[in-house]
């Protein structure tokens, strides 16, 4: 399946250049029953390891490594948006990947997931 996402607000005057149109190819991981709300869940996702979080009908994936010491998210607690490196603190925003505090200093890649019907599909 393709999943078109689109970057950027048309407006009246619109260049070509001002959206950027992003196709990413999900892949079915399990059952959206699979992770109950406010929860988390490790998928493997053509071998790479990606937590899917639940949280008030949305459904958000990210790579599971901490950037900072290769741990894993999953392990750590979530709260809100919030989920916390069980090793050393880092904390990252689900929706996004963003770092929120350190000592980690990338960001983890953020996935398209999304449920369809009895499905759960996350992002390649």
């Amino acid at each position: 399946m393709i999943h078109h996402r689109t970057i950027g607000t048309p407006g009246p005057r619109v260049s070509r250049t001002s959206i950027l149109e992003v196709k990413a190819m999900l892949v079915r991981v399990g059952k959206s029953k699979d992770v109950a709300t406010g929860q988390m869940r490790v998928f493997d996702v053509a071998g790479t390891k990606v937590t899917v979080a639940s949280l008030d009908g949305h459904l958000y994936a990210f790579d599971d490594t901490c950037t900072h010491a290769g741990c894993s998210l999953a392990a750590g607690e979530l709260d809100g948006t919030t989920v916390t490196c069980p090793c050393h603190d880092s904390q990252f925003d689900v929706t996004s990947g963003a770092v929120l505090r350190g000592p980690a200093r990338r960001a983890v890649r953020s996935r398209v997931a999304e449920a369809q019907g009895e499905d759960l599909l996350v992002e390649t």
